[in-house]
């Protein structure tokens, strides 16, 4: 067949549109549908920005300045508040090594050698009955602390974990530690074992002991596989020690061993490596010897003229080159206004400690310092901006190990 025959031309036949008649009665060539309109949505929707609160920054001047309270810790420079991980093999002794500190941070008592700031204990020991706590308690001491508590099941991270923690704390405002042990009970078993799993975990618990100024003490397990650094020993992703404010791993080479090593690092502690061996018969960990040798905290030798200088001026105001002049010319140094003024910063506390009381001012574009020496017991407090006491320790926070001392 030809394509004459098999194909038919196409027809279109359009009104006349200056004849209404013919106009009103043809059918359209086409109908259209109405005109799209855009769906509703609700005005946070509509501006993703309102989801999100405006930053609140601060510069780094008025930052060098500010008068920040140092972190407080349960144990002075080892364990700090925050959130912290016990990392060691099943049965090696770790429910040990936290009972006694809870029993010593409830008394406040130091240990070994370390002091400790008295408060209440929380210990969660989710994989132990009260028969089994009870028999530990009973072999650590004769005459248990009344601020020491125990639970033997919790909610989990996902349920209402934090919430329990969050009451226990309104009913005992004086909460200082609490133990979670062990970590892996309380972890929702849909989470993903991944970095961003495990450190969305973790985050939630750091977010409640900042939220309630405690030290949250998860004890956790390591992994069969050895390795040269000790973060990498903790079961599961580096997400769990990346989140932790520190970490501590008690590391035996033998299951049967009497000696361990305690390897500590964190942001607010000094990397260091307690040497430890456990007495079968008291049951307790002693300390045999430690890396960090002598950390005692004191002014830097430039620094330390700074208080007698005070302690004769009574007070000083000025501007901050003003100030190097005169103190460089008292204790024949030489600082620059710029390193004075950021050794001042860095020792604030301890400074404070000694009588020296100090505050930047900005005025007409002129910064000025002014600097006070108050006697012991002078202070009313107007030095603390917000009101809050340091409850820090003074000058020395700890003390190295005393094998002799130790139980």
């Amino acid at each position: 067949m030809s394509n004459e025959q098999t194909q038919k031309p196409y027809k279109f036949s359009f009104p006349d549109p200056w004849d209404d008649e013919a106009a009103s009665d043809a059918a359209p060539a086409c109908e259209l549908e109405p005109p799209w309109e855009p769906p509703t949505v609700s005005p946070a929707e509509a501006s993703p920005r309102q989801e999100f609160q405006t930053l609140r920054v601060v510069s780094g001047e008025e930052l060098s300045d500010m008068r920040l309270e140092p972190v407080r810790f349960c144990v002075e420079g080892l364990l700090p508040e925050g959130l912290s991980i016990l990392g060691g093999a099943p049965k090696a002794g770790k429910s040990w090594l936290v009972l006694d500190l809870g029993i010593r941070i409830a008394r406040g008592e130091p240990i070994w050698g370390i002091p400790t700031r008295q408060g209440d204990v929380l210990y969660l020991c989710l994989e132990d009955s009260l028969n089994r706590i009870q028999d530990r308690l009973n072999r650590l001491t004769d005459e248990s602390p009344d601020n020491l508590f125990f639970a033997v099941s919790a909610g989990t991270i996902a349920g209402n974990l934090c919430r329990q923690i969050r009451d226990f704390k309104q009913s005992r405002p004086a909460l200082s530690l609490v133990v979670v042990d062990t970590f892996q009970v309380v972890r929702s078993p849909e989470t993903e074992v991944s970095y961003a799993g495990d450190y969305g975990e973790i985050r939630q618990l750091k977010a409640l002991a900042e939220e309630l100024r405690i030290a949250l003490l998860l004890v956790h397990h390591l992994r069969k596989q050895s390795d040269r650094d000790p973060l990498n020993r903790l079961s599961g992703s580096t997400g769990l020690s990346g989140a932790a404010d520190a970490v501590f791993v008690l590391d035996r080479e033998q299951r049967d061993a009497p000696e361990a090593v305690l390897s500590c690092t964190g942001r607010d502690i000094e990397q260091r490596q307690l040497r430890l061996r456990f007495d079968s018969e008291q049951c307790t960990w002693s300390c045999l010897s430690d890396s960090l040798g002598h950390p005692e905290k004191q002014l830097p030798p430039q620094l330390e003229p700074f208080v007698d200088f005070l302690r004769e001026r009574g007070s000083f105001v000025g501007s901050n080159t003003e100030l190097a002049e005169q103190y460089n010319r008292y204790a024949k140094v030489s600082l620059s206004p710029k390193a004075l003024k950021q050794q001042m910063n860095r020792w604030r506390f301890l400074l404070e400690d000694c009588g020296v009381f100090f505050e930047s001012r900005r005025s007409n574009g002129t910064r000025t310092v002014s600097v006070t020496y108050r006697k012991s017991g002078d202070s009313d407090g107007s030095d603390a901006k917000d009101g809050e006491s340091s409850g820090r320790s003074i000058c020395v926070p700890c003390v190295p190990c005393d094998p002799a001392a130790a139980p």
